[in-house]
């Protein structure tokens, strides 16, 4: 198979495990509505993807690392759903379609943020029970340090907190390492506990540090000059919000190429994480992506 046919399979597995997730009972059904609404609503399954694909490559258990996967996009998709809140970043798009509040109402959509991040942690507790793994736990440990109050919820509090100041590089820098980067660091580097493999834990954070800064970095340039029909949400909001980007302090063009700097960076180091080249070809799309 090429990249693409590789990337679509990769993507069809976890949304199927996301709908075995998804398919549980005694939850009030406008909640349950609310929840599938959000985790069905597309996305690229990046963060899961990494998660198998660097399992993989380790020779880990692939299986058990669709579970890790599937409950960080869980907690992906509940920041999504209360970061377009009306106290938050107010958007009334996501991915194409209304957002969450929008459809089901502000109260019920962050009840549905909460239930997914809640769920989340029952996936790895249960996944962790089934594998009587040690190291399950220092996973689940990496995760949710990634997504608390020192990493993603802290890079959104000074995303929240620097509209209309004037940052530096090195301040923006910090906030998406955070707010970004954190979430998808956790997704790499569970692979390296779920594999038994600390021993390449460092190259593995390496990489997903600098892939998660690109990442960023292609976000901000989107949100400049994307297409709001491959984007599914509106253009512009960040220079209208007066919020610092990688594009506001550095201009387009050099933004591209520190984009370009970095994404070679975590190329260099896949390549030696995984020989099978797979891993690569992620780093180099999520360059060239357009949504």
């Amino acid at each position: 198979m090429n990249f693409n046919q590789m990337l679509l399979q990769k993507q069809t597995e976890v949304n199927k495990r996301l709908n075995e997730l998804l398919d549980i009972g005694g939850i009030p059904e406008i909640l349950h509505k609310a929840i599938k609404y959000s985790v069905e609503a597309g996305g690229k399954r990046i963060r899961p993807i990494l998660t198998i694909s660097i399992t993989e490559a380790l020779g880990g258990n692939v299986s058990d690392a669709l579970d890790f996967g599937c409950a960080i996009e869980l907690i992906h998709t509940y920041s999504l759903i209360h970061d377009d809140l009306p106290a938050m970043d107010n958007d009334d798009f996501r991915r194409g379609k209304p957002t969450n509040h929008k459809v089901f109402g502000e109260a019920i959509a962050i009840l549905a943020g909460d239930s997914l991040l809640n769920f989340a942690i029952e996936v790895l507790c249960q996944k962790t029970i089934d594998s009587n793994n040690l190291n399950y736990i220092k996973a689940i440990n990496e995760i949710f340090k990634a997504s608390g109050a020192r990493g993603m919820i802290a890079g959104q509090a000074i995303d929240i907190t620097s509209e209309n100041k004037i940052l530096s590089i090195d301040e923006l820098y910090k906030m998406h390492s955070l707010k970004t980067g954190a979430i998808i660091e956790a997704a790499c580097t569970v692979a390296a506990y779920i594999s038994n493999r600390e021993d390449i834990l460092e190259d593995i954070r390496q990489f997903s540090r600098h892939l998660g800064i690109a990442f960023q970095i292609v976000d901000d340039i989107l949100d400049f000059i994307g297409d709001e029909k491959k984007l599914g949400k509106t253009v512009g909001k960040d220079s209208k919000s007066n919020k610092a980007t990688f594009v506001t302090i550095l201009g387009i063009e050099e933004a591209k190429r520190i984009a370009k700097l970095h994404t070679q960076k975590a190329i260099n180091i896949a390549d030696n994480i995984d020989k099978t080249g797979f891993l690569t070809k992620l780093t180099e799309y999520l360059l060239v992506r357009e949504n």
